[in-house]
């Protein structure tokens, strides 16, 4: 394992692993994800900080998946899964800036992993052709929409669910 610097920048603490040589697997982009964000530094840290802010942002489903969408108008909210394409994929520890403190990127939901799925619950404002208006995404303009699924709240929802070392307080080890 290597220490790397990249434009994205690399954080003191931060270990990287070499990737595979090749893929196991291959997707279907099946749309894209637009929003005011073209920088890192501007999207916001996570999708709750962007349900706050009541920002609409959009999702532009590819028309061969349109038939795709029948019935999705009834959700009121939608589980979005997307692939972060700009992220690093070779960090196995980072140090996130507002915690300061190194974890393994599993223990995270950085974008930055080897494979950069990232899952936002988004309330579901309209359906219009196959363009959805959406609240509470965390991505970069024009980022790959990999999968779109209702959200359950009898299912989804587990209120007691804990990150240990979250809880505990940002700065504190494990």
């Amino acid at each position: 394992m290597t220490q790397q610097k990249d434009p994205f920048g690399v954080r003191e603490g931060e270990v990287s692993a070499p990737l595979p040589e090749q893929p196991d697997a291959s997707l279907y982009f099946i749309g894209r994800i637009r929003t005011p964000w073209t920088e890192r530094k501007d999207c916001p840290k996570n999708a709750r900080e962007s349900r706050e802010s009541g920002l609409v942002c959009t999702i532009e489903v590819d028309e061969r998946w349109a038939a795709a969408l029948k019935g999705v108008e009834t959700c009121t909210h939608l589980i979005l899964l997307y692939w972060m394409d700009r992220s690093r994929r070779d960090l196995v520890v980072q140090v996130p800036g507002h915690y300061g403190t190194g974890r393994g990127t599993f223990a995270l939901r950085s974008p930055v992993r080897p494979n950069p799925i990232a899952m936002s619950v988004v309330k579901l404002l309209k359906v219009e052709g196959n363009t959805l208006s959406i609240v509470g995404v965390d991505c970069l303009d024009g980022t790959p929409l990999l999968d779109i699924k209702p959200y359950f709240a009898s299912g989804d929802s587990i209120p007691d669910a804990v990150v240990g070392w979250h809880a505990k307080g940002s700065n504190d080890p494990v």
